[in-house]
């Protein structure tokens, strides 16, 4: 077969447009909770005055518990056996959870130190990261076994990819919302009102995945481990030749999965892009305000929105493309172009980004877009490939566990991104109480590190992409013989 050929999708590999879209509302709770806190934690510098520096830290620190809570998670997820499958129960009360935590956390009183609302927004993260750590895992394995077609996979990963960016249609106008003069007091209180709104949509949207779609897997690994007994030796680790369970059984599939070249290839990948694409959300806010608008917040704020709208609005086009380029090149050639598209938006932000025509602002967010538009369109498909690959390998069905942690990769860029914006102002020399009068040299510095950052990662990502091994042609040899396995068993 050349490499020009393609494998059709059998009837009954694909998945109505429906269950496409109902599994796509999943994403745009994802990713309204993913935007909201990394959007809204600038109040506390804007708004309370804290340490841009100890800003970074909250948003990094929960992070910590997270290298250990969602791979808990997505393995809790793989062995559960349920009459409602492994999945569907996390999604449910992990949607009403999170969104009731995460309007409780805003709630932030009025009048108390810089330590107080430190500690009191660390603890509050802490209960929030986990709460969605229930809800997130769940639902991204549930994704990968929908279905077993190597194309249909790229395309539901599209829909619910698509479905996911309209939080980020919505997300950046939260800044303009918090401190409108017209409907709040101040800011605090602007993120109060916009917190209980978030949860309540993340809870009423977020169970609909739960209740409607239907699992592939929800005898857990029976079936898997059958045919790893009849066709393969269990792996060993540290001696054991058997499937154990519990503790020992979380550590095992832990090491597989952080032992498998594939997998971690485009962890990599997603984290330089992501981690990218991250710190140029939350650095380049104050680059708008403080170098084009010289200081006006509300101005700022405006502008910044429309170009995070634009983005978004332009990531649709970008996620079909995406989709559709990936049958015709491949999945990694598709990710080659839309990065390098991406660094090129990057790379326009230096002239584009200009006090005298602040139009031009808007510039460079459609290029941007491809990089992370691209990312989550590929990445999920690919890595349900993997997940048969490391069948393949090991006889088990761990969706949870490539899932949680590579969605722990993410959020771990995001909170570095977060982390390194608050540590990069510092080194620039801003000081919010300035305003406007920032010095030439902190605004040069804002600059530089707001283009050069995102386009140095975008570039080793694609070398890293590079040696990702999956093809069309293996993808389908190794289903083949997943197939035999189990009928065989």
């Amino acid at each position: 077969m050349s490499a020009q050929q393609h494998f059709e999708t059998a009837p009954e590999d694909k998945i109505s447009l429906s269950k496409k879209l109902i599994y796509g509302l999943g994403a745009f709770v994802n990713n309204i909770l993913a935007a909201a806190i990394g959007g809204m934690v600038i109040v506390l510098n804007l708004g309370l005055g804290m340490n841009p520096a100890l800003v970074g830290l909250l948003s990094a620190l929960p992070r910590l518990t997270d290298a250990i809570t969602d791979p808990l998670m997505g393995y809790i997820s793989d062995q559960t056996k349920s009459k409602w499958g492994r999945r569907r129960p996390y999604i449910f009360c992990g949607a009403i959870a999170v969104g009731i935590i995460y309007a409780l956390m805003w709630q932030l009183p009025l009048g108390q130190s810089e330590n107080f609302y430190f500690w009191f927004f660390l603890a509050g993260s802490f209960v929030f990261y986990l709460a969605y750590t229930v809800f997130a895992t769940p639902w991204v394995a549930l994704g990968y076994e929908l279905t077993p077609d190597y194309h249909e996979r790229t395309r539901l990963m599209a829909v619910q990819n698509s479905m996911g960016y309209v939080a980020y249609l919505i997300s950046p106008w939260f800044l303009w919302f918090m401190q409108s003069d017209v409907l709040f007091d101040d800011m605090v209180e602007g993120a109060s009102w916009l917190a209980i709104i978030i949860g309540a949509a993340v809870i009423v949207i977020g169970v609909i995945p739960a209740i409607f779609l239907k699992e592939r897997f929800n005898k857990a690994n029976t079936e898997e481990r059958s045919v790893a007994a009849t066709e393969e030796k269990p792996l060993k680790i540290n001696n054991v030749e058997e499937f154990p369970t519990g503790f020992k059984g979380f550590i095992r599939g832990f090491v597989i999965t952080l032992k498998f070249k594939p997998f971690l290839s485009l962890c990599g990948a997603t984290f330089l892009v992501f981690n990218g694409f991250m710190l140029v959300s939350s650095f380049q806010i104050y680059v708008i305000i403080y170098y084009v608008f010289e200081g006006n917040q509300s101005l700022g704020a405006e502008y910044s929105g429309w170009a995070g709208t634009l983005s978004a609005a332009s990531t649709f086009f970008v996620i079909f493309f995406v989709s559709w380029l990936s049958t015709k090149i491949g999945k990694k050639k598709a990710f080659y172009v839309a990065t390098v598209v991406s660094i090129v938006g990057y790379g326009l932000k230096w002239v584009c980004y200009h006090p005298d025509y602040p139009l031009l602002t808007l510039v460079p967010a459609p290029f941007m877009a491809f990089g992370l538009g691209a990312l989550f369109t590929l990445m999920g498909s690919m890595i349900a490939d993997v997940c048969d690959m490391d069948e393949l390998a090991t006889g088990e069905r761990r969706e949870g566990m490539f899932g949680s942690i590579y969605w722990w990769v993410v959020k771990l860029g995001m909170a570095v991104a977060l982390a390194a914006g608050g540590f990069l102002l510092n080194i620039t020399g801003f000081d919010v109480a300035l305003g406007g009068a920032q010095t030439a040299e902190t605004i040069h510095m804002m600059r530089l590190f707001d283009v050069v950052i995102p386009i140095v990662a975008s570039a080793i990502a694609i070398w890293m992409v590079y040696t990702y091994p999956i093809t069309e042609q293996k993808a389908h040899e190794i289903r083949e013989e997943l197939e035999q396995r189990r009928q065989a068993a």
